[in-house]
């Protein structure tokens, strides 16, 4: 079930599945002189809270990249750290690898290069010719073109094999699916995308997409 934070909730086993959360964005560029509101991971975690409240879901599967950088973990705000223990604390939650953040941690949860759940690879980047894998990595959007006007919103993509995951955390950004990051990784005949409105999630046609 595809929600309109960008989360996919997976109702069998009652579980949230959440990619590219980047915590602690903002501070990774204050070492470089350039000192953004730190509020992204605040912003992010309330996103998720609430998510976990609409669907009950007992597990989050966070498919990587959720700190911008490994020693994010170290940067977090006391009062962002508390939320966040009490999710890793009451929830079996578990953190994939990412490019961002490939170490372990000891943030509470269950930390893992992938996963592996009923015949489905859980993984941060998507690869091709890989049978049903689930990955973020990519940031994906979807730009469509209707009746002489376009619009360009975040969005789930999957074919038969792979499903790619938008980025969940607010400090993120997205890329055009039609972008050549992603050529070679769906079946064009097979692709299915799921845009992100404001209120609710739509289903979008492959030849209504556009690359600008």
């Amino acid at each position: 079930m595809p929600l309109i934070s960008g989360a996919l909730y997976w109702p069998e086993i009652d579980a949230l599945l959440v990619a590219d959360l980047h915590f602690e964005k903002f501070s990774s560029f204050a070492p470089s002189g350039q000192f953004l509101p730190p509020y992204d991971t605040a912003m992010t975690l309330q996103r998720l809270e609430g998510d976990i409240d609409l669907t009950g879901a007992r597990k989050v599967i966070a498919l990587g990249d959720s700190f911008h950088r490994d020693n994010g973990v170290n940067t977090l705000q006391p009062q962002d750290r508390q939320r966040l223990s009490a999710l890793t604390g009451t929830l079996d939650w578990v953190w994939l690898a990412g490019n961002h953040d490939p170490s372990a941690h000891a943030l509470g949860g269950h930390c893992a290069a992938q996963l592996a759940i009923a015949g489905l690879t859980f993984q941060h980047e998507p690869r091709p010719g890989t049978k049903g894998l689930v990955a973020g990595h990519l940031h994906p959007a979807a730009r469509i073109a209707m009746n002489g006007k376009s619009a360009r919103r975040s969005c789930f993509a999957y074919d038969d094999n792979l499903m790619i995951l938008p980025a969940y955390g607010a400090s993120t950004g997205s890329l055009n699916i039609l972008s050549p990051a992603f050529q070679g990784l769906f079946d064009k005949s097979a692709l299915q995308v799921v845009m992100i409105g404001r209120d609710r999630t739509y289903p979008v046609g492959s030849s209504r997409l556009v690359a600008r």
